[in-house]
């Protein structure tokens, strides 16, 4: 059961998921790091745990993960956020290369030790660190493990970083040596404990060089490590931070701070306006999303019912929101006292589906308090979202299907019930009441794209799935062998006996053409095609034939006719 992610994984590239994107241009290039192809899943301390984590509190909720069957519908990552750290007048207490040393008196066995205890469950580790280099290690001026540098060679003490908890870090400078030194070591500890995910908070653009260092640095762990920027990041620079990081905060925090507790803490842990300001940004970020990063819009506070300080439909509407944008579902309640209702909402695989199909989907349609989104999956299926966003009175959210992108007719189904709604003809409506969502998959009665994906195809001996040339949909890219004769083969069906356009979409970063013969059913084509360089391995194109297909399955193969071998190859469209 502990692999159901992974089938839904599967299926998302084979049967319901990767929507082709509603984008003029394809998403800049992501990491490459093979970290996050899907939206992480499971849940952070931040939201509930706030200021006062300690290892049995982290425990407990990897426990309640594993205990109320949440793990087996992906939620993998627990995730210790701030306030881990022992501090003193100077701010963070650091260990003898500088690094923050973690409060003994909240975690005495220490972060390996609770690490090693969440992969005992069969779940992953997720830890949390801010920018530059700690007041202490300078004060101190402790070496740079592994090096003949000092902190003080490094620190730019002239002004400070943001650090919500002990406050006092310096700017790392750069330019001198040891400092990606520095980082690295810091790296390799967290590595060392077992961390799956790092979070590195209070980032701005002004840190976009440690940004850099720390994926330079995780990297050169050799540990698979999810990489996550927070908050509130300049969508100026998003570029940057898909090309370093996987999944990056759009806004600010989604708690309201409103508790009765100290520092707001406590329920309510948010409100609906801090959900309903994430459809703008979710839509303006929408872009950048795709497989190796993600728009984070927060935690998804689902789990303790109405006092999470949402009601039951606008908790659907943000696990709604969320799948819909392809964002991140980490859970920032408490799951040891799980409410029946939100569980039957979180172990709801088809909305799970949407949120890991690999796309964000667009909003089109924005009238007041009506919204409605979008996204075409691999299937030639439209999932559709609507929603009244309004705090008082029922609402009707109308959309054409030649806004979702096809004409005619769709058969329908409502993905929070699964019930089938039959046959709708060219518009849509649904009315809502104040918070709540309609989420629906239509399945186009006419000619449809369906995508076809290359990892999910034959391919030859000595070739591989890839993922490191980002931009590719799907979960991966096919790296044929460089030979003749090397190739990809798909079964592609049809309903009926026709000629139909296919698009064959690669990537070529070599300066020579890497010409495939295209065959169907046995029969060539098109001999010797060119798919000529795309300018890199990260630029991908699309080769378009009209090709005659057969009712039922057709085999279409693209064979290398070099001994260069194929293009990366990513997916095949057949319309």
């Amino acid at each position: 059961m502990r692999h159901l992610r992974a089938v839904l994984l599967a299926l998302a590239g084979v049967l319901i998921a990767g929507a082709i994107p509603l984008l003029t241009a394809p998403p800049a290039a992501a990491s490459g790091n093979g970290q996050s192809i899907r939206p992480a899943m499971g849940w952070s301390s931040w939201s509930f745990v706030r200021r006062w984590p300690t290892e049995d509190k982290i425990k407990a909720q990897a426990d309640a993960l594993v205990s109320s069957g949440l793990d087996r519908h992906g939620f993998v990552y627990v995730n210790l956020d701030d306030f881990y750290q022992k501090c003193d007048s100077n701010g963070f207490v650091v260990d003898s290369y500088g690094r923050w040393t973690v409060d003994s008196a909240k975690f005495p066995s220490g972060i390996k030790a609770l690490a090693d205890y969440v992969h005992s469950k069969g779940l992953k580790f997720g830890f949390y660190v801010t920018p530059g280099i700690a007041k202490n290690a300078v004060l101190k001026n402790t070496p740079i493990e592994g090096t003949s540098y000092h902190a003080a060679d490094i620190a730019d003490t002239s002004t400070l970083e943001k650090n919500y908890n002990c406050k006092n870090m310096y700017y790392i400078d750069y330019t001198k040596p040891g400092a990606q030194e520095f980082v690295n070591s810091w790296a390799r500890q967290f590595a060392s404990w077992g961390v799956d995910y790092l979070k590195i908070d209070g980032v701005g653009s002004q840190d976009i060089p440690d940004v850099r260092a720390w994926d330079k640095a995780l990297r050169a762990t050799g540990r698979p490590i999810n990489y996550a920027l927070s908050n509130n990041l300049a969508i100026a620079d998003a570029p940057t931070w898909r090309s370093l990081a996987n999944s990056w905060r759009t806004q600010g925090d989604v708690e309201c701070y409103c508790g009765s507790g100290p520092n707001g803490s406590g329920y309510p842990l948010t409100d609906w306006s801090h959900v309903t300001t994430r459809f703008t940004s979710a839509a303006n970020w929408q872009q950048y999303a795709g497989p190796g990063g993600w728009n984070d819009l927060d935690s998804l506070e689902i789990g303790n019912g109405d006092q999470a300080g949402l009601t039951a439909d606008q908790r659907r509407s943000q696990f709604t929101l969320w799948s819909m944008a392809g964002a991140p579902l980490l859970l920032g309640t408490d799951l040891t006292q799980l409410d029946p209702v939100d569980a039957a909402m979180l172990t709801n695989d088809r909305l799970i589906a949407v949120d890991q199909d690999g796309y964000a989907a667009k909003r089109i349609v924005s009238s007041g308090v009506n919204q409605v989104w979008s996204k075409r999956e691999d299937s030639g299926d439209y999932v559709v979202a609507l929603f009244n966003t309004g705090t008082t009175g029922s609402s009707t959210a109308t959309v054409d299907w030649s806004q979702v992108g096809f004409t005619g007719s769709g058969q329908v189904t409502d993905l929070w019930s699964g019930a089938d709604k039959g046959t709708v003809a060219d518009t849509y409506s649904a009315t809502l009441r104040p918070g709540e969502a309609r989420l629906i998959r239509v399945a186009p009665l006419g000619t449809r794209t369906v995508r076809y994906q290359a990892e999910q195809a034959g391919i030859t001996s000595g070739s591989t799935v890839d993922t490191d040339h980002p931009g590719f949909t799907g979960t991966g890219f096919v790296n044929t062998a460089n030979a003749a004769g090397a190739y990809v083969e798909w079964t592609v069906d049809s309903a009926a006996a026709r000629n139909a356009s296919v698009a064959i979409r690669y990537a070529n970063g070599s300066t020579v053409g890497r010409p495939m013969d295209v065959t169907v059913n046995g029969t060539v084509v098109s001999a010797n095609r060119a798919f000529n360089g795309t300018g890199s391995w990260d630029t991908w194109a699309a080769s378009t034939l009209t090709v005659p297909l057969k009712a039922g399955a057709n085999t279409i193969r693209v064979t290398a006719t070099t001994a260069n071998g194929a293009p990366n190859v990513d997916a095949l469209d057949r319309s």
